[in-house]
């Protein structure tokens, strides 16, 4: 959890501060052009790329203020219109960003940018008014030992409060990008609101934002959005790094279909996030993967069938004997679920719906297998595994199997006698 609020904000940051206060700002200085630049750039570009209008509007709003700062302050950013600019780029940064936090997101459409540039150029307009020389004085006054008084900083706190709830609601690195790039602007605004120091914490402030966008789209490349896990892309490529020792498991979920059109998709989705938490915890150096539907992987490294096999075995216990709730559609369950009893009396019900009135359970069968001198490559080691899943849901489901090569061959000869009747 800590690398998801530190990496990368949190490292670019302090590699900027360490930077502007070292004497190395003087030698990279004819380069903070370049950088500055090629961040603003890119950034635009990769926002674009990705239709992420919150990051898009977040670096136009930046780039405006830093300019309107250099341009207003002459030098001089303690007293006068360099010091309204100071002030009003402190107020109305916080506010954009809490604003585009609660925005929905629509994409870079003409109905979704056309209302915030209108809003951005009448904030600018209103930035270039009060900065005027005759209306400065009305508006700020000289400092005393900091740029920024503790009001000003009121914003920033709303705001830091808001990316952090939102963080844990969405799990998104974006999240702490915005986070770090709010750090990153206060430092510019308290510190060094022009010259080459602010060239630096800008761009970096940028950057944070470019950073935490890709992040944020390998996280939706790799990871299952619905229950958090790693998905199949990552799957297929952590196959690839594989070492001779090893133990692949396929984890499937008993009756889910009819669990599913019982309770509907939103009980439905419960599950499939409570089973995967569950197998992320599987520990021994496992990792879970949702393959698709209600199909898992665990992947262990360095670590045989067998011992796998207690792990596995102790997971589907704790799966079983995990309960849960139903939110809020259990009176409509029952009434479809009494409905498909009447027209269907003679139908099973599952093990999920034997759970006491308004709490669930369900269990997994397993299968998991090994490499072995007849199957060396990663996609027989799978379908090895899938052979002990079948046989765990025809041995009556909620079960591991172990797939060694005594029961394989065995069932090769089953299938080869039966090919001859």
């Amino acid at each position: 959890m800590w690398k998801a609020w530190l990496i990368p904000g949190g490292l670019l940051l302090a590699l900027s501060a360490a930077l502007v206060n070292s004497s190395l700002l003087g030698r990279v200085a004819p380069s903070l052009a370049f950088y500055y630049f090629a961040v603003f750039a890119a950034g635009l570009v990769l926002a674009w790329r990705f239709n992420s209008s919150r990051v898009l509007f977040s670096l136009v709003v930046l780039l405006l203020a830093h300019r309107a700062v250099e341009f207003f302050s002459f030098g001089q950013t303690r007293t006068g219109p360099g010091r309204t600019a100071v002030l009003l780029v402190a107020v109305l940064i916080p506010l954009n960003s809490i604003a585009l936090a609660f925005l929905r997101e629509r994409g870079l459409t003409v109905a979704g940018i056309a209302p915030r540039f209108g809003l951005l150029f009448l904030q600018s307009v209103a930035v270039a008014v009060l900065c005027r020389p005759e209306n400065a004085g009305a508006v700020s006054a000289p400092a005393a030992r900091t740029a920024l008084p503790l009001w000003a900083l009121t914003g920033f706190a709303a705001a830091t409060v808001v990316f952090v709830l939102r963080f844990f609601q969405t799990h998104k690195p974006v999240e702490t990008g915005f986070l770090w790039s709010l750090a990153a602007i206060i430092l510019w605004l308290e510190f060094a609101p022009v010259g080459k120091a602010a060239d630096a914490y800008v761009a970096t402030a940028g950057l944070i934002l470019v950073a935490s966008l890709i992040e944020t789209s390998y996280l939706l490349a790799y990871h299952d959005e619905l229950t958090g896990i790693r998905g199949r892309r990552a799957f297929n490529e952590a196959l690839l790094s594989l070492d001779q020792q090893y133990a692949i498991a396929i984890v499937d979920i008993d009756h889910f279909k009819q669990f599913n059109d019982t309770y509907g998709h939103d009980t439905g989705d419960q599950v499939l996030r409570m089973v995967a938490s569950r197998l992320a915890d599987v520990g021994g150096g496992g990792q879970a993967f949702r393959c698709g539907g209600e199909e898992f992987a665990i992947l262990f490294r360095n670590t045989s069938a067998k011992d796998a096999f207690e792990r596995l075995d102790f997971l589907r216990r704790a799966i079983q004997t995990s309960v849960f709730g139903v939110r809020g559609s259990e009176r409509r369950s029952e009434a479809r679920g009494g409905d498909a009893e009447r027209r269907k009396p003679g139908r099973k019900k599952t093990a999920a719906l034997k759970s006491p009135p308004g709490e669930l359970s369900v269990t997994v069968s397993i299968g998991v297998a090994e490499p072995s001198t007849r199957y060396r490559q990663p996609e027989q080691v799978i379908h090895a595994a899938d052979q002990a899943l079948y046989r765990a849901k025809h041995n009556g489901r909620n079960r591991v199997e172990l797939a060694t090569t005594a029961t394989l061959q065995l069932t090769r000869k089953k299938r080869a006698n039966a090919s001859r009747l």
